[in-house]
């Protein structure tokens, strides 16, 4: 079954959105559509005043939020989480001690330290008082469920490996036509190993995944209340088949290879993505000789009507190709450069295979009705490279939809990852084109061990830069372009998700240079709870939209939770060193200035 027949019949019959099409691509020639709500800048900047300056190298104010019990509680939680020995064994301390103490000494003893460092509290009605709390000092609150299920490694690999698989491969022994890497793969099929960062959810059942939906519902509506601009998170595995997601995946990815490859038989191999442009006379000669389909036929997909009047077609016109209506969807074939043969882009759904994606649309939707019926940003998380393609696009569906006045929708862009500029800077233009409001929250990304160790033992390119230092940059011209971007676009929005000191500096300045000021709301900033207070509270205290995540869950059910915080903390020790720094340097100024009772006004 073609891709357009399968896409579009899920979407019309099951959510009702607009179809999966590009805006005429002929708009190239005109005004892009999404600039229409440039600020006027000149008269609205003179009265207004100056970007605030943040000072982060101040103990005292990062700090003035804090109980002096908590900054050593910090200081404390932060050195274990530094000792490599205690994080190696971190595990069977926790089992021991829970036997040693028995579960409700065992409760208190974590809400002290290790719990009551990094999670809120047990329900949303605990967790009220830490909200207004931060709010009160300029810190917004995104709510994120903590609970994870506690499977077996075995277990973990059985629902993934059974979750992954089609009905048709299955019919045929395993054998799968997708290309490696979107192939499950037994010695990754416990996609928790190695990740620090992110929640990692399974697939047992359609019922777990309507289970997943009401609790990213009750985050929303909670999230609504706990700050103005709420923003809410949500990861498209939780809520339906990832087989669905590696199908997809494969095919805009086969998809956009193939246009790589006709760009590199034209000498254009090796430019970035928005300026690679193929020329279409040649592009007609060259697929006429695949016998992919007739002259005829072929004349028709690129009509200047169609394609604008430049001679030219760039990605997102080549990307509008696999969606058009009816023409192109039976030649949805591409050529296997090892065995020189035409292949069909995707593999037929079985009925129930076809209900399961239809299912996971729907979910979508709902959850981004009730993001736009209470006013709460809904971000979609970034997961792993073999399932982001098909994430990606299925978000962008929701921001056609639902980003018609403002950025209701952000995509997720993993900077670690070497094609990051060219991904935002394809869904920066396509926004002009189509005139929706972009929305985005860079990361650097949560899965650079296993992404690694998945491509070197499968065998296939590592997506993932090579360098710390390479990441920073793609980081920084990822944000530079975005931030850009808002200069000339009132309705586009970031957020800038770091806990490195460096890049938020980097930020403030870019934003300062471009005349972005706080009180616009479109550059936002995010951490953890209870990591780099002293980047947040600094910046809520001047003016800037900063938010924290925070988890909550009882205590025995959000332990994995805490063992990645501890992880994490492990694996950024540059940042964490300078956090423990300024935490003693305040206690001791509480101390020797007999503020150590020091209150929170």
């Amino acid at each position: 079954m073609a891709l357009r027949r399968i896409l579009a019949a899920a979407w019309s019959r099951a959510l009702r959105l607009a179809p999966l099409s590009t805006a005429a691509p002929k708009t190239r020639e005109q005004p892009a559509a999404g600039r229409g709500a440039v600020r006027g800048r000149g008269a609205a900047e003179a009265g207004r005043p100056p970007v605030p300056t943040v000072d982060f190298d101040n103990a005292q104010e990062a700090y003035r939020s804090r109980r002096s019990w908590e900054l050593a509680r910090s200081l404390l939680v932060l050195r274990l989480c530094a000792s490599p020995a205690l994080l190696a064994h971190h595990e069977q301390l926790l089992h021991f001690t829970r036997r040693l103490l028995g579960q409700r000494l065992f409760d208190k003893l974590m809400k002290m330290t290790f719990y009551g460092q990094f999670v809120a509290g047990e329900d949303q009605e605990s967790i009220q008082p830490l909200i207004r709390h931060n709010r009160a000092f300029g810190v917004g609150s995104i709510l994120d469920y903590g609970v994870e299920e506690d499977l077996s490694q075995e277990e973990a690999e059985r629902q993934e490996m059974e979750s992954c698989t089609s009905a048709a491969e299955k019919k045929d022994g395993g054998t799968s036509k997708r290309e490696k890497q979107y192939q499950a793969h037994q010695a990754f099929g416990d996609r928790r190993d190695g990740v620090v960062s992110a929640r990692t959810y399974f697939y047992a059942n359609e019922a777990k995944c309507d289970g997943h939906m009401e609790t990213f519902l009750r985050c929303i509506e909670a999230s609504g209340g706990a700050s103005e601009d709420g923003f809410s998170a949500i990861k498209l595995t939780a809520l339906g088949r990832p087989q669905f997601l590696l199908q997809f995946s494969d095919v805009l990815t086969k998809w956009r290879r193939f246009f790589h490859q006709m760009a590199a038989e034209q000498g254009k191999a090796g430019l970035d993505a928005m300026d690679t442009k193929l020329e279409v006379a040649a592009l007609q000669e060259s697929v006429a000789k695949m016998g992919i389909a007739s002259r005829k036929e072929i004349e028709d997909w690129f009509r200047a009507e169609t394609l604008g009047v430049s001679g030219t077609l760039d990605l997102l016109d080549w990307n509008s190709l696999i969606d058009s209506r009816t023409k192109l969807s039976k030649h949805l074939v591409v050529p296997n450069m090892q065995t020189g043969q035409l292949e069909p882009l995707l593999s037929g759904f079985t009925e129930e295979e076809e209900q399961q994606m239809r299912r996971m649309l729907q979910r979508m939707d709902v959850l981004a009705k009730k993001a736009t019926e209470v006013g709460v940003r809904l971000m979609v998380d970034a997961e792993q490279t073999y399932f982001q393609p098909a994430i990606s696009r299925l978000t962008l569906e929701m921001q056609r939809k639902f980003n018609v006045e403002k950025p209701l929708i952000l995509n997720t862009y993993q900077c670690y990852l070497r094609d990051a500029y060219d991904n935002v800077t394809l869904d920066v233009e396509l926004a002009r084109r189509e005139g929706w409001c972009f929305g985005a929250k860079l990361v650097r990304g949560a899965y650079m061990a296993q992404e690694r160790a998945r491509a070197a033992e499968i065998g296939y390119e590592d997506p993932i830069n090579p360098t710390y230092e390479a990441t920073n940059a793609m980081y920084h011209r990822c944000l530079d372009y975005v931030l850009e971007e808002l200069k000339n676009n009132a309705k586009a929005e970031v957020m800038v998700a770091s806990h490195n000191e460096d890049t938020v500096r980097f930020t403030l300045r870019r934003m300062e240079e471009l005349g972005l000021h706080p009180t616009d709301r479109q550059v936002y900033f995010g951490q953890l709870l209870g990591m780099c207070d002293q980047i947040s509270f600094p910046l809520g205290q001047a003016g800037f939209a900063v938010y924290k995540y925070v988890p909550y869950g009882p205590v025995m059910e959000v332990l994995p939770y805490l063992s990645r915080r501890a992880l994490e903390n492990n694996s950024v020790m540059k940042g964490a060193r300078r956090e423990r720094q300024l935490l003693w340097q305040e206690l001791k100024r509480r101390l020797c200035t007999g503020n150590l009772f020091y209150r929170p006004a």
